[in-house]
């Protein structure tokens, strides 16, 4: 009799979870089985089938006696188009237009202007993602680790900034979209960003990535400021 009892509550238990199974997100049951390999393919396919991507983000800039947060949402194009226009603080904007990009922050009477085959800024290894790369050439010593809440961690150094960047580190879903990015430099800068509330295929005009500088700011040659 207790043979029986116990036999029942077993399959009772195993009836259980297999409901459970059924109704966990697409990817939960499978998280482990996927290879480092295939999860960077995953994010290679996301963000190449993509025409653009509209995202809100959150900095946090640590280093060189700062510790500085600031917010705003970030427009992708292809190829090779980024706009950061910030909230806080309000009036800040990074446009790269596919060949320069421009550097604004408010009360300056001046924006800086890049080329963008110069351009050292760290935001620019997100704007590769909407082309056709693929992670495992454009990192070098790329791993993987499981991160918290069933993510997992994506890490390498940039092919071309080894001399200025120790890892970059991409903190992904199971089925290949970026939560945050975080950028590690040479003289102890750490550059962290946190997506949200991605929008694929957002509209992107093209006029989106034209820098028009407000009314008195002269536009200059320089380089990226921190």
């Amino acid at each position: 009799m207790k043979s029986a009892v116990l036999l029942k509550k077993t399959s009772g238990l195993f009836a259980a979870l297999a409901m459970l199974a059924c109704l966990l997100p697409p990817g939960f049951v499978r998280a482990q089985t996927f290879t480092l390999k295939e999860l960077a393919s995953r994010v290679d396919h996301h963000y190449n089938a993509l025409h653009s991507l509209q995202v809100n983000f959150t900095q946090h800039y640590q280093g060189m006696g700062m510790d500085r947060r600031e917010s705003g949402v970030l427009l992708l194009k292809k190829s090779g188009r980024m706009r950061w226009t910030y909230s806080n603080p309000a009036g800040k904007l990074f446009v790269l237009d596919g060949h320069n990009a421009y550097f604004y922050s408010p009360g300056q009477t001046t924006a800086q202007r890049v080329p963008a085959k110069e351009l050292s800024d760290l935001r620019s290894p997100l704007s590769l993602l909407l082309g056709h790369t693929k992670l495992e050439k454009e990192l070098n010593g790329l791993t993987m680790t499981p991160a918290a809440n069933g993510l997992y961690t994506l890490t390498g150094v940039p092919r071309g900034m080894e001399n200025r960047v120790t890892s970059l580190s991409l903190t992904v879903t199971p089925d290949g979209m970026i939560r945050s990015m975080e950028v590690d430099e040479t003289d102890g800068v750490r550059n962290t960003f946190i997506f949200s509330n991605g929008k694929p295929n957002a509209p992107a005009p093209d006029s989106a990535f034209v820098f028009t500088p407000p009314a008195g700011v002269q536009v200059v040659e320089g380089m990226p400021p921190v």
